[in-house]
């Protein structure tokens, strides 16, 4: 078996700098706004998913505190509107650019060996774009808010929804923009501008995702901004498209919205996938187990979500036999899934497991989102889902996948990387805490929403039968402790920032090319151009040299 070296010194310590730190070249205000460094500009994004995540999340607050008694607190209106808002901001404005535009943005290029990503104005441009639609859902939030669920189902969102969807509708579709622009920019750079013997197959799993997810936003955002724009022409001009009223037919925007929708769950999940994959070897001290079969497997993912979309309209009114044929396709989708899965447990097999915060969180993230999966295959079989479908237990699946699985990755991608982002440390025994109160707060809010999916609670309800009330208070007050757990990261992190350790190159004894360049990495990462000569490498710190399985292949 042989590893990835690269042609540099290797040392514990950070070498000496011949340039700044990307965060000391320029304080200036300006600086900032109008950098083309790809490490500013995920910061830049960081910063601005992080205020939509706690936007969302006071949105879900509400709901949480307007279910956990029969009686509620807010007027139904009221509370159609903050499920759909807290929908759409945690949807197009959280989960799917996420990791992609903030440890995608910063690492891509440390991890190939490239200077910075190939547009660099493009990726400013995407940041701009970004919160250009984030200003107009915020418009249509505080003028009002949008009643039609995310979804945006005709006819709610073309005859009876209130005036502020079209604002809703146009944020996603200017969202999408920013989507195209960032997956275009990391497709080139991952083909274009890989160092010198960084083949395909030597590429970290994390790039793979990364290049995965870009695919799928590049071929399917298209068609969700197709959708909003016809949505806006019949909505204003009178077109008869999804309304019945003048000859439209509603099937046709789920049908639309679901083929760019179902792949928008695996934008949200791969590069969490992507994540997980450099946390494990990491943690457990061993090589992923079958590499090769991970790559497959995550380009499986991105090409099989293009087939599934109607596996969520079995009962929109499709035939019978295109019912089994997306049932049975949703099931061979599962297939790429299982393999990832098996892949991780192997991978911790026999290892010397670290459980450090970083390593809880991946951890979190296996067994949440086998849980999710799981319960998806449920809904994949046909008399199963009859029954529940439009009920809790969609709400529990689909929460386990994308805010279980995701934004515990997100959290773990966070941790592990922020030592090499700021140069600092961060205090490991409350990042450990968080991370176990964010794995039982988290199951307390959406395990009992199985239940009561299972017992026939609607989706979408504001009021319940009494008889329900103990499971959705058990929820609410989960919510609660997941509030928290989400909440502590802010704090403990912020306070690394002025009084954490300094942190070495490569705190962790992590592998990849990020981890040869000193923490916070040079604005220009590399002084020269790594050449990497074998394939994935692991350093040994102690013995100052690169190491697998077998041995030692370079001593520097």
């Amino acid at each position: 078996m042989s590893v990835t070296t690269v042609e540099r010194a290797a040392s514990v310590e950070p070498p000496a700098r011949s340039q700044p730190s990307y965060l000391t070249s320029g304080n200036t205000i300006a600086s900032w706004l109008l950098t083309r460094d790809h490490k500013r500009i995920a910061l830049l994004f960081l910063a601005s998913i992080t205020f939509y995540f706690f936007i969302g999340g006071i949105a879900a607050t509400l709901m949480r505190l307007n279910l956990a008694t029969p009686q509620g607190l807010l007027q139904p209106a009221v509370y159609n509107r903050m499920f759909t808002m807290h929908g759409i901001i945690m949807v197009w404005f959280f989960l799917i650019p996420s990791i992609p535009t903030t440890f995608g943005n910063f690492f891509v290029p440390l991890m190939i060996g490239a200077r910075d990503l190939a547009f660099p104005r493009v990726n400013l441009a995407s940041w701009y774009v970004f919160n250009l639609s984030g200003l107009v859902v915020l418009y249509a939030l505080i003028m009002g808010g949008a009643d039609t669920g995310w979804t945006f189902y005709t006819p709610l969102s073309t005859v009876y929804a209130n005036g502020y969807v079209f604002a809703a509708a146009m944020a996603v579709f200017i969202n999408g923009f920013s989507s195209i622009m960032t997956s275009l920019n990391f497709i080139v750079t991952i083909h274009r501008m890989r160092a010198p013997g960084m083949t395909w197959m030597r590429l970290p799993l994390f790039v793979w995702a990364i290049y995965a997810v870009s695919i799928v936003m590049l071929t399917a955002t298209p068609v969700l901004a197709m959708d909003t724009f016809l949505l806006a022409v019949e909505r204003f001009i009178g077109v008869g498209l999804f309304d019945p009223n003048h000859g439209g037919d509603p099937l046709l925007w789920q049908h639309m919205f679901w083929f760019y929708s179902h792949p928008a769950v695996y934008i949200m999940i791969l590069p969490a996938m992507g994540v997980v994959s450099e946390l494990i070897p990491c943690f457990a001290r061993r090589p992923i187990f079958g590499y090769s079969g991970m790559t497959i497997a995550l380009m499986s993912l991105a090409i099989l979500s293009f087939f599934v979309w109607a596996h969520h309209m079995f009962v929109a009114g499709i035939s019978i036999y295109a019912g089994i044929v997306f049932s049975l396709m949703t099931f061979f989708v599962a297939v790429p899934s299982a393999i990832k899965v098996f892949n991780w447990t192997v991978s911790l097999h026999k290892g010397s497991i670290v459980f450090d915060a970083p390593m809880l969180y991946a951890l979190g993230f296996v067994l949440l989102f086998t849980v999710g999966g799981v319960t998806g295959l449920m809904l994949a079989t046909l008399a199963v889902d009859v029954d529940l479908h439009g009920t809790y237990f969609v709400i529990a699946h689909f929460h386990y996948i994308m805010v279980g699985a995701t934004v515990s990755a997100f959290f773990g991608a966070l941790h592990y990387w922020w030592p090499k982002i700021t140069g600092r440390l961060y205090p490991e025994m409350w990042a450990r805490f968080a991370a176990i109160l964010t794995y039982v707060g988290f199951n307390l809010t959406f395990f009992p929403q199985f239940i009561l999916g299972y017992l026939g609670m609607a989706r979408r309800s504001y009021t319940y039968p009494a008889v329900w009330q103990s499971w959705n208070l058990l929820s609410s007050a989960g919510a609660s402790i997941l509030a928290v757990a989400y909440v502590l990261p802010l704090l403990y992190l912020g306070w690394s920032l002025f009084r954490g350790l300094k942190a070495t190159a490569n705190p962790w004894g992590a592998t990849g090319l990020e981890w040869t360049i000193s923490s916070p990495p040079p604005k220009h990462n590399f002084e020269r151009t790594p050449v990497v000569v074998t394939e994935p490498y692991c350093y040994d710190p102690e013995r100052h040299t690169f190491v697998t399985q077998e041995g030692v292949l370079h001593d520097e």
